[in-house]
């Protein structure tokens, strides 16, 4: 009997054994492998030499890395063959060790992809030095848009892409306001894409300025998904948050909300793998 006993304690703490494993490596997959997700948000005023542009968006990376030097993320995006790329801030973390050179690296190996667009998120201005931040990134091929707007071309067609600096950064700052009054000034209504960070921020606010496409990372894709929510909890700690992954529309305009890619500080992810997202942009009926 003794020995009988013996054995099923050994059974069950090989049973417990593996069950803690298998969770590790369910939590480790969650976390460090990247998943790519197609959308295809489609506009009535696209202009038609913009139809079928592929443009991957890219956020919230927070000082991670997806094998050496980020090899793994440059080759899932290059794999891609995007035509632009949209990187939407948090590329770094303020609770998180900065690996040396890595703003320079990434931007290197997205830029020597497709042409790459940045702003800033809450992250960078926590960790301070932001004009080091955006130099480094300038001087390794990427356009960072600090509250200002450029035209794309494609195919004999132009748009408008605009980017504003996170609410986090100095206070007397162009408010996006005033950037999307500059750019009706200047090219009257253009299609306009506008970069901003902070997803919360569509509905009330970003919605209101005329651009037709917001892109916007900072929801980690509400952290854990779970089936029929928009995720269970949102950065700053409130359950089943809004605008956390995906197309959305308001007010006549369209926001793209990507999961992202890291993790803040001691956060995890659950049922929400790291996202290369992909917008493939459509001229038609939404």
């Amino acid at each position: 009997m003794a020995k009988k006993s013996r054995l099923r304690r050994s059974f069950r703490a090989a049973r417990l054994f593996m069950a803690v494993i298998l969770v590790a490596v369910f939590l480790w997959w969650n976390n460090a492998t990247l998943v790519v997700k197609q959308f295809d948000p489609a506009f009535p005023t696209l202009p038609p030499g913009f139809d079928g542009c592929r443009v991957v968006v890219l956020s919230d990376l927070h000082s991670a890395q997806f094998g050496r030097d980020n090899e793994t993320l440059l080759e899932t995006v290059a794999e891609q063959s995007p035509e632009y790329i949209f990187l939407v801030g948090d590329l770094l973390d303020q609770y998180r060790p900065l690996p040396e050179g890595y703003a320079a690296s990434i931007a290197a190996g997205l830029s020597a992809i497709a042409p790459t667009y940045y702003v800033t998120g809450n992250h960078e201005w926590a960790l301070g030095d932001v004009p080091a931040l955006k130099k480094a990134l300038t001087e390794n091929g990427v356009t960072v848009l600090s509250n200002q707007a450029v035209t794309l071309e494609r195919s004999g067609d132009t748009i408008v892409l605009a980017g504003i600096d996170d609410p986090n950064g100095y206070a007397d700052q162009k408010s996006p306001e005033a950037l999307a009054a500059e750019i009706a000034q200047k090219w009257g209504a253009p299609f306009w894409i506008l970069l901003a960070h902070r997803n919360g921020r569509f509905a009330g606010q970003y919605s209101l300025l005329g651009a037709d496409l917001v892109v916007s990372g900072h929801a980690h894709g509400g952290i854990i998904r779970l089936p029929f929510t928009d995720g269970l909890i949102s950065h700053d700690l409130k359950l089943f948050p809004s605008y956390t992954a995906g197309l959305y529309y308001e007010n006549g305009a369209t926001l793209f909300v990507t999961r992202g890619l890291g993790n803040s500080g001691p956060s995890f992810r659950l049922f929400n793998r790291p996202e290369v997202a992909v917008l493939t942009l459509h001229t038609g009926a939404q």
